[in-house]
């Protein structure tokens, strides 16, 4: 992948990775499928400083609720092509890929790799994805997903063989890649041999209207949408490559996912990950998440817990033998404000789109103070924007009118034509009403609340008053949709650690779901038939510059083009950024070991803790959790 050498996932010489893997096949007598291909992916844990494990065991976690156990495959982040620790991509489940120009992708599978179920993972599995389901009108009714097209065309797919496949495109498409290795899977291929059973194209009609009656639902579409659960985990029939795979379905207070028995990775040793043989998730309401793990009820545990657990958790490491650790979160902003640009309003709609009214009111921010009273003054304080981490980040992108200077944020709000006000000292819009926004929130965050409560009294300070309104996120997602919201306060940037390498789409107004400008997005994601489009032109230039990264495969200009969307972010102040560097508290057991101490945490790219690799955590004897004894492998 562009000449990317290979570190810490070495493919190693048949011979020696059969010699390897000996001892794992020993270990399965049982299994009548051989367990492993025959070029298994060696990882090499002393790379990282990691230690050779211990097979056996289990790792005890907690979910809110049954849906969120589709987030282990998120966690264990098993991909055809993934990021490793230094966030260089490198094959996974695929043995290799041969890029030309980012048009013509090549993949190779590993020889012998099999599904869970002992089952071949094939180029079929890759052609009817494609072909049965991504092009299938009652499948996949809006078609193909959108990071498939290049230029507006989808590729040419070709199987080469029944280890090689190809995606050809004319034009370039370099997200390609990074989107299969995003943390939410897209799964580009699909257990065939399993699926096929439920699909008009290949299943006796009989056999099939019997299914769907039997699952009482509408149709076959229905049906095979219902058992294709790759990323959802509903589906304890369907046929994985993931290191663990569910057992049960909801309703359950405790879900078990178990060891994958054909999983690709092994040991230098010869050892098949995953060490640990079954992941056990158990229901508990998320305000006592923190509760829960100071009571030693969970082994490992991070979604779920904020700084503000900290001290909770603290309390209980000794008694309980756990340890928790701080990772530094890798988001732009903890708190960033979205006025939107294409608000219904057009009094609010005007204002929101003067850069001196946006630029005043990040001027009359006190971040200093909020990063004391909310991140114990560890934070970063500024716009939000890319973190140091990120070898594209530059200070100014942070500081630019990010200071804090009342007076001057009073002469912009007077500049602008707010000079009348009322007898409490608000300011009054052009049209006589109250200089009140009305700051809407998913209400799900207390440093969020808290937050807004402090920036109201700054913003007191220079004449602006601020109302929270919390409410329901798909609440506040349509009326974002709709044009009915005139700021949003949510988190800032999710990918601000990223390499030139990575799409800068989240930059630009393409996505509907940016508080900033979703009609602008849902203009872009709809092909124009909803939203209306882009008319600033500052903001169309990111529209432009989205498209010519889009357009190359030179990483140079990749890099250029990422710098001119952050400047043009920071010049404008598209979204207001307040603190960024919240820790994120990542609690593990006694004896859960080469979970790292410190890393970077954050959705994308890490996955959460997903590039640390969880199939290479195991227990030392001296754990404080008796775990489980391994169990044959079926």
């Amino acid at each position: 992948m562009r000449g990317t050498p290979f570190s810490r996932w070495r493919v190693r010489p048949l011979a020696l990775a059969l010699l390897l893997a000996a001892p794992a096949l020993a270990r399965a007598a049982e299994d009548p499928a051989p367990r492993l291909p025959a070029e298994p992916l060696v990882v090499d844990l002393a790379a990282d400083g990691r230690q050779i494990g211990k097979p056996g065991g289990e790792i005890v976690t907690l979910v809110a609720k049954p849906r969120d156990i589709r987030y282990i495959s998120t966690y264990a982040y098993t991909r055809l092509v993934g990021y490793d620790a230094h966030l260089a991509l490198k094959p996974d489940l695929l043995l290799r890929v041969e890029n030309e120009d980012d048009r013509v992708y090549t993949f190779t599978l590993r020889a012998g790799h099999r599904w869970s179920d002992g089952q071949p993972f094939t180029a079929e599995d890759f052609r009817y994805w494609w072909e049965d389901v991504a092009l299938n009108k009652e499948l996949s009714p809006s078609g193909p997903p959108e990071f498939m097209m290049a230029a507006g065309q989808l590729p040419r797919f070709e199987v080469l063989d029944p280890r090689r496949v190809r995606f050809t495109w004319e034009r370039p498409n370099p997200r390609f890649l990074p989107e299969l290795a995003s943390p939410r899977d897209p799964f580009i291929y699909r257990p065939a041999h399993y699926l096929k059973r439920f699909h008009a194209r290949h299943a006796p009609k009989p056999e099939l209207d019997a299914a769907v009656k039997a699952q009482k639902v509408k149709g076959w579409a229905a049906l095979h949408n219902r058992l294709d659960a790759m990323f959802e985990q509903t589906n304890p029939d369907l046929p994985t490559l993931q290191p663990w795979r569910v057992t049960n379905t909801a309703p359950a207070a405790r879900f078990v996912f178990v060891r994958n028995p054909h999983y690709h990775r092994v040991d230098a040793q010869g050892q098949q990950l995953p060490y640990v043989d079954r992941v056990l998730m158990d229901i508990a309401a998320a305000g006592l998440f923190a509760a829960k793990a100071n009571a030693g009820e969970a082994d490992l545990l991070f979604r779920g817990l904020t700084m503000e657990d900290i001290p909770i958790l603290r309390e209980g490491e000794r008694a309980k033998g756990y340890r928790t650790r701080l990772w530094p979160t890798a988001r732009g902003s903890e708190i960033a404000l979205y006025p939107n640009l294409t608000a219904a309003d057009p009094v609010w709609r005007a204002l929101n789109r003067d850069p001196r009214y946006r630029r005043a009111l990040s001027l009359a921010i006190d971040r200093r103070t909020l990063n004391n009273a909310l991140l114990f003054g560890l934070g970063t304080e500024g716009n939000d924007t890319v973190v140091e981490s990120s070898p594209l980040f530059r200070p100014e992108y942070r500081t630019l009118n990010a200071a804090y200077d009342p007076d001057e944020a009073s002469r912009l709000l007077d500049a602008v034509g707010l000079t009348k006000r009322n007898g409490a000292g608000i300011r009054l819009l052009p049209d006589g009403r109250e200089l009140e926004i009305v700051v809407e929130t998913d209400g799900e965050s207390n440093l969020l609340t808290d937050g807004l409560t402090l920036i109201a009294e700054f913003w007191r300070e220079v004449g602006v008053k601020l109302f929270v309104k919390p409410q329901d996120r798909t609440v506040l997602r349509n009326r974002a949709y709709a044009g009915l919201t005139v700021m949003v306060a949510a988190q800032g940037l999710d990918l601000a650690m990223p390499t030139a390498e990575m799409p800068p789409d989240e930059l630009a107004p393409v996505h509907q779901d940016t508080y900033a400008w979703p009609k602008w997005g849902q203009y872009a994601e709809t092909k124009g038939k909803e939203g209306e489009p882009c008319d600033i032109p500052e903001a169309r230039a990111l529209i432009d510059l989205n498209a010519q990264w889009m357009a190359t495969a030179d990483a140079g200009e990749q890099a250029r083009i990422w710098g001119e969307m952050l400047r043009n972010r920071a010049e404008n102040q598209w979204v207001i950024g307040t603190v960024a560097g919240a820790l994120q508290p990542i609690v593990g057991k006694a004896g859960l070991t080469n979970l790292p101490d410190k890393a970077i945490y954050s959705w994308k790219p890490t996955a959460m803790i997903g590039i640390y690799r969880m199939d290479e955590f195991f227990w030392t004897p001296e754990r404080k959790r008796e775990a489980a004894t391994r169990e044959p492998l079926r």
